[in-house]
């Protein structure tokens, strides 16, 4: 439940229509998320061997800390709580707030909502990782129930497919064909991201080593599965150019398919993911931090865990408190631009972890299938992201990079303080 409720979100419901715009047949969009999930396995598979030889709090903060050096760990944990895991958070809350005035018809401000909702979600995951995981549990269940009927009404309910399977591709075969399909993996690999985020808790886990390889790959090939189910139905229902045209494709299938009602069904249901989304996030993401903090290079407040509940509640409140400043601030979707590279820059690099550990010994637990090659692979295809972001959003690049570049010198400042 935590490798899928981290994974699956608003994304999912919204994103195909953008695959639409920048692939147009039925089986190059199929196609690109069929990569996207296999991306995500394989990475699933390399983070499953990496959490079986690692078991510790803060997953890829400490793989990178202990094969490569302090410092790249401190800059991955320095850019998510300053943008990469708060800034999606903010974005979410908001598509939560929204779709919830929307069904309920209140009259206040979405972000009024958006801040009550951070605050409960907080309060609960303070409670323990036990209570945190329960809710996690029941909306995980709610959301896979919300895609099982937007499925099904796609299949049994519309009256004939109106998509045309061929051709196959719509252009021959080019680099202008390759260019198109790789920013269609764009929005495919945002909705695929957040299943690393797991490994946050693995110091947590009674028996990490039993499970959480276990949890990481099954999770991801549920999610892989309910995926690809929707995006078939919604070309299946809408054909390709409508599905471009619209930017609620889960809401016009579930109109064709039910009405009214049934818009509003897959409203509720889309509420319910983002809020699925965003208890995993403030339930795993805060053990990076406390993570940073035991290291002595962040706030020492951060390692305090309460007596009773053992869990990080300086660190949890901290995160909750900067998603709020980031949302109110109102400028939530630009940081999201300014993070891809650097989001997918600490994937190539924590992948690259493999190689190390394997020359120092072999896994003696779970083993990544086909290393080095698998391995090899993961790793090219998030760099070939961080160059196509490059390249098409140069401005909100270098701006992710200045942030990111601020955490050298604070980190040597808090080695400096931390050792005096």
């Amino acid at each position: 439940m935590l490798v899928m409720g981290g994974t699956v979100g608003a994304g999912i419901f919204i994103n195909p229509y953008v695959v639409a715009q920048r692939v147009h047949t039925p089986w190059l969009v199929l196609g690109a998320w069929l990569a996207g999930g296999i991306i995500a396995l394989t990475g699933a598979f390399i983070w499953a061997e990496l959490a079986d030889r690692m078991p510790q709090v803060g997953g890829q903060y400490a793989y990178l800390r202990d094969v490569y050096h302090p410092l790249a760990a401190f800059l991955y944990g320095w850019v998510l709580l300053l943008v990469v895991q708060t800034g999606g958070m903010a974005a979410v809350t908001v598509t939560f707030a929204r779709y919830f005035l929307e069904l309920t018809g209140i009259h206040v401000g979405d972000w009024q909502i958006a801040v009550i909702t951070l605050l409960v979600l907080t309060v609960v995951n303070c409670f323990g990782v036990r209570a945190g995981g329960t809710v996690q549990s029941a909306l995980m269940v709610i959301k896979i129930f919300a895609i099982a009927l937007l499925v099904f009404a796609g299949a049994f309910l519309v009256r004939g497919p109106r998509v045309e399977w061929h051709p196959v591709l719509d252009q021959p075969l080019s680099g202008g064909l390759l260019s198109a399909f790789g920013a269609a993996m764009v929005p495919v690999l945002f909705a695929y991201g957040g299943w690393q985020t797991a490994c946050f808790v693995a110091g947590e886990l009674k028996q990490p080593r039993r499970d959480l390889p276990r949890a990481l790959v099954l999770g991801v090939i549920g999610v892989a599965a309910l995926y690809t189910s929707v995006n078939f139905i919604c070309v299946r229902v809408l054909g390709v150019t409508a599905l471009a045209e619209t930017h609620t494709p889960a809401s016009a299938v579930m109109r064709l398919a039910m009405g009214q009602k049934g818009a509003t069904l897959i409203a509720l249901g889309i509420a319910v993911s983002t809020l699925g989304f965003l208890s995993q996030s403030v339930l795993t993401a805060p053990r990076v931090y406390f993570a940073m903090a035991e290291d002595g290079v962040f706030f020492r407040k951060l390692a305090w865990v309460h007596p009773k509940t053992r869990v990080p509640v300086v660190a949890i409140t901290l995160q909750s408190i900067w998603t709020v400043v980031i949302l109110l601030s109102g400028r939530y979707e630009q940081i999201l631009n300014y993070v891809t590279a650097m989001d997918y820059t600490f994937f190539t690099l924590t992948a690259s972890c493999l190689f190390l550990l394997r020359k120092r010994g072999p896994a003696h637990g779970f083993s990544m299938p086909g290393h080095p090659w698998t391995t090899a692979f993961f790793c090219v295809a998030c760099g070939s992201v961080v160059l196509n972001t490059f390249y098409r959003y140069p401005g909100n690049t270098l701006i992710g990079l200045a942030i990111l570049a601020t955490g050298v010198p604070v980190y040597y400042i808090w080695r400096r303080t931390s050792h005096a």
